[in-house]
């Protein structure tokens, strides 16, 4: 592109999502930038001036927002190409300019089978009750998960499901289910408000796109337990993490509470992480799964979660499995190196041991 060309922000997403780049990053003073299998790649363009934003902003940001781009540092809204995307749109100012990131969010609604995902997931979407956690870093593919799962519902059961998300992102259809869809600050003023509200509308399923704090958690867990059955995401690393940083959400003197609260209603726990292929394109999930069990639940109430650990090395135990041993899993079936796996593990030296065959007899090979 020469420097006389106008910066094209439809154009630049409609390229994007043909070249499978999950996010887009746009700064002023910056060449564009797209991720890409995790990798950020800058292309070969001008920087972009602060008229290039501008514009972009002016085609992307939804009536209902654009009064509020001057007093606002940060605004997330959803945005979409018919017939190719949809797409989040975070805004935000990095030393007083004005930038963009953007994150593609495909039509095509996957099954679990289709992402690699562990097949025992799926029996989270057969529950009348409780509370699922998915959990993971920023760009992991919890939305995916969360989605997958909401359309195996949908798909299956006769059932109402409620998400509460900021913003929408998947769009989902009506099949057997009802899907009501409500987006923060344009149906509803907050998540607790959200939960709160849903629970009026006569759901079976509540989806909360986020479990930012105290009080977003005190309404899913009220939910779960007046007899729904809700998915969430947060943002840890794995199992006892998730259980760890929800009971810490609290003041010391209800811990003891919560904990029980949660031991109760928890069904279990996907933590995620992308992790690249070994052929050199795409990345595919490495998952830990923590299902609660009478023993699991035990050990929640009586605060010994590092115990729920060493259940889940047992192998297979009510479809659990830790994170190494997905790693190893995917390093068994060829999809990635075993570099990457030692990369993307927590716990190096067990899995340099499941390598040597100390956990499974024999190493691959």
């Amino acid at each position: 592109m020469g420097e006389t060309t106008k910066f094209d922000i439809v154009s630049f997403l409609k390229k994007a999502v043909a070249i499978a780049a999950s996010d887009v990053h746009l700064a002023v003073d910056e060449r564009p930038a797209i991720r890409k299998d995790g990798r950020i790649i800058k292309i070969d363009m001008p920087p972009l001036t602060e008229d290039d934003i501008l514009d972009a902003y002016d085609i992307l940001i939804p009536k209902h927002s654009k009064g509020k781009i001057n007093a606002l540092f940060d605004l997330d809204f959803a945005y979409e190409i018919k017939g190719v995307a949809r797409f989040r749109v975070n805004l935000s100012r990095c030393l007083g300019k004005s930038a963009l990131v953007i994150r593609t969010i495909p039509y095509e609604i996957k099954k679990v089978t289709e992402l690699n995902l562990p097949q025992s997931i799926e029996q989270f979407s057969t529950l009348n009750n409780g509370l699922v956690l998915i959990t993971g870093p920023t760009g992991s593919g919890k939305s995916t998960t969360i989605a997958s799962l909401i359309d195996y519902i949908n798909s299956n059961y006769q059932k109402h499901i409620i998400t509460i998300e900021d913003p929408v992102e998947f769009i989902f259809s009506n099949k057997k289910s009802i899907v009501s869809q409500r987006q923060i600050l344009i149906d509803t003023p907050s998540f607790p408000d959200g939960i709160k509200y849903a629970l009026r509308q006569d759901p079976d399923v509540v989806f909360i796109g986020e479990i930012r704090d105290k009080d977003t958690i005190t309404s899913a867990l009220k939910a779960a337990e007046t007899g729904h059955l809700v998915f969430a995401t947060i943002h840890t690393n794995d199992a006892v993490q998730t259980v760890n940083r929800i009971i810490n959400m609290f003041e010391p003197s209800d811990r003891v509470y919560v904990r029980q609260q949660l031991a109760q209603i928890l069904r279990g726990t996907v933590a995620q992480k992308l992790v690249p292929v070994a052929s050199g394109s795409g990345r595919v999930p490495a998952c830990e799964v923590l299902i609660v069990t009478p023993t699991v639940k035990d050990f929640i109430e009586k605060d010994q979660l590092e115990e729920i650990y060493e259940l889940v090395k047992k192998g297979g135990f009510n479809s659990m499995i830790t994170m190494n041993m997905s790693l190893y899993k995917l390093y068994e079936r060829d999809f990635i190196t075993e570099e990457t796996a030692l990369m993307y593990s927590d716990n190096k030296n067990e899995l340099q041991q499941m390598f040597r065959g100390v956990f499974h007899g024999t190493a691959k090979g």
